[in-house]
């Protein structure tokens, strides 16, 4: 798709998100006030063109109430969302690269683990309900695991990397990350999606990759106020509630405790004081209590 077009897009949906709700007059006053309009009014008939193409690249719909003005769907589960906003920035970030080119050593981007060799492999499994076979290289394996027979269910992004998560044929639900694939392909087996199975079930509850059986929890976390400015522009989870005090802040999140959890806490230092459950601030004590014994004999 012509890159202008794909910036036309992210300008109306930008626009949109900043004004909550607009009239298709005042849009188109802002519109012909941008680089993208040439001078010229948005016709009815190019933005309808826009709103279907804006909902087909991004998964993103704008809503048309019935006083004539325009929305962006809220009503979309926090998955929908998520990987819209992501699809959105990806977008701005490729059109200013290409802006600004590779060799104006002035861009530095971070070196992360690929995925992008079985990516597109797991996608076309997973559109056509295929089983994959593959080699996985765990961090926790001397040896790399050959021949998995893999139902791929679900794809999740975190922390940068991608990770599949489905049912293994030898038994049991799994996580696998991309970039510790060796080797892939596509099998001729088809394998149907558990009836009724949703992203949210297994990812809806918990930080991270890492589910479990466990039950959610109320968890309460005290924060310094600059944490909290942190949390507030990009939070720990969707569940995030926040009590404003003075000279701290109060959050709780309905979540399982997992790895992932403990992990981002713990990487909060100081800033961040876990009030409850009991069990996640003992998990918090036994990591630093190990954490200082590294450094027993200094």
């Amino acid at each position: 798709m012509a890159k202008d077009k794909i910036s036309c897009y992210i300008w109306i949906v930008d626009t949109i998100l900043k004004h909550g709700r607009i009239s298709k007059n005042y849009l188109n006053e802002l519109w012909m006030k941008s680089s993208y309009s040439g001078g010229n009014p948005m016709a009815d008939r190019t933005f309808y063109k826009y709103r279907r193409g804006i909902e087909e690249t991004f998964s993103i719909e704008i809503i048309c109430d019935p006083d004539g003005s325009y929305r962006i769907d809220s009503n979309e589960s926090p998955y929908v969302r998520q990987f819209a906003d992501w699809t959105l920035n990806n977008s701005v970030a490729t059109s200013v690269m290409q802006e600004l080119g590779t060799s104006s050593g002035r861009v530095e981007i971070e070196d992360i683990p690929s995925a992008r060799e079985f990516l597109p492999i797991v996608s076309q499994a997973m559109s056509k309900n295929h089983k994959v076979v593959f080699t996985y290289a765990g961090f926790a394996r001397s040896r790399p695991e050959v021949g998995i027979l893999f139902s791929p269910y679900f794809l999740k992004l975190y922390k940068q990397r991608w990770y599949m998560f489905g049912e293994k044929d030898s038994g049991g639900l799994r996580t696998y990350a991309l970039d510790r694939v060796t080797e892939m392909e596509v099998t001729s087996t088809k394998f149907k999606m558990p009836r009724g199975i949703r992203m949210e079930d297994y990812f809806g509850s918990i930080v991270g990759i890492t589910s479990s059986k466990a039950q959610v929890r109320d968890v309460v976390i005290q924060t310094s106020t600059t944490r909290a400015k942190y949390l507030r522009a990009l939070p720990l989870h969707h569940s995030q509630r926040e009590e404003i005090h003075d000279f701290y802040s109060i959050f709780h999140y309905n979540l399982k405790i997992n790895y992932e959890l403990v992990s981002e806490l713990m990487a909060m230092g100081p800033d961040v004081t876990v009030i409850a459950p009991r069990e996640l601030q003992m998990m918090l004590v036994e990591r630093l209590r190990s954490t200082l014994e590294n450094y027993r004999n200094l």
